[in-house]
């Protein structure tokens, strides 16, 4: 039998969190919210718009309250995040109080540039390698904190992970 548990998925940018999200929420035949995706509709504007037209610390505070309702819905069980959320203090205390699991996706520095040099999103943050290099240094101290660690290798499969997750986290 699955287990009620509910999971928020976290790791850097273009790590493949909505994908996984996706997939494990099929899986367990439940609902999903992208945070980015919430916040994008609710806004009407993208994380770009906003982090280029106010800054990163407005963007965090936008994305603080999206958070917070996101959380208070009963019918979540699967929730992605962007990938600074969970570097935010506030962010991390609010999901462990709403009795979210946290689950870190990790893979390397190479993988998730791939994936943002190749996405159609527009990343303000790692708009050239060495300073998503540095952000993605900064930030593995923060991921590390997550209550469950999977990593993302060259020849997994978001579906792959996914499987992995419903198997290991949800049993």
């Amino acid at each position: 039998m699955v287990s009620e548990r509910r999971i928020v998925l976290t790791g850097f940018m273009g790590v493949g969190k909505s994908s996984v999200a996706r997939h494990v929420a099929h899986l367990l035949k439940t609902k999903r919210i992208d945070l980015d995706q919430e916040l994008e509709h609710g806004e009407r504007r993208t994380v770009a718009e906003i982090i280029d037209a106010e800054g990163e610390s407005a963007f965090r505070e936008i994305e603080s309250n999206y958070l917070r309702r996101a959380l208070d819905r009963p019918d979540l069980r699967v929730l992605s995040l962007g990938g600074g959320t969970w570097t935010v203090d506030r962010n991390r205390e609010m999901i462990k109080a709403s009795g979210m699991t946290s689950v870190w996706l990790e893979s390397t520095f190479e993988h998730c540039w791939l994936n943002i040099a190749f996405s159609r999103k527009d990343r303000p943050l790692a708009r050239d390698k060495q300073r998503a290099f540095e952000l993605f240094q900064q930030r593995q101290k923060y991921y590390a904190l997550a209550d469950w660690h999977f990593v993302i290798r060259a020849d997994s499969t978001s579906f792959d992970v996914a499987k992995q997750i419903v198997e290991q986290v949800f049993s």
